[in-house]
């Protein structure tokens, strides 16, 4: 059984930074993709950041060029630098991992509070 193990998330000021970690615990295939989605009270969960295995990286378009996302080098562990943030970022940020090998298998985690307030 794999489970994300989520750090990171809390209050942060408007234009501040915050950084989020997820590690995966249990057994995952070297084929990948991981990463971060959000929910705002009130909206649909949407597409922060996600990384694959193999370093191809994606980003939502309201994050794109603030927040970074990478990955570690051992095992499926993510990272996301959030720089500049606004307080439209202000969402509860979910830890995504897909397992793409031998089948296609989805996780995810518990879930982070991130409040953008001044």
């Amino acid at each position: 059984q794999v489970h994300l193990v989520e750090a990171g998330g809390g209050l942060v000021q408007p234009g501040g930074s915050l950084r989020l970690s997820c590690a995966a615990s249990g057994s995952v295939s070297n084929l990948w993709v991981m990463g971060y989605y959000r929910q705002a009270p009130g909206k649909q969960r949407e597409l922060v950041a996600t990384i694959t295995s193999v370093d191809t990286t994606r980003y939502g378009t309201a994050v794109r060029g603030r927040f970074t996302v990478s990955r570690g080098t051992d095992g499926a562990t993510v990272a996301l630098q959030m720089n500049n943030i606004e307080s439209a970022d202000t969402a509860v940020y979910y830890c995504n991992l897909v397992d793409l090998s031998p089948t296609r298998i989805e996780y995810w985690g518990q879930g982070t509070q991130v409040t953008v307030s001044s």
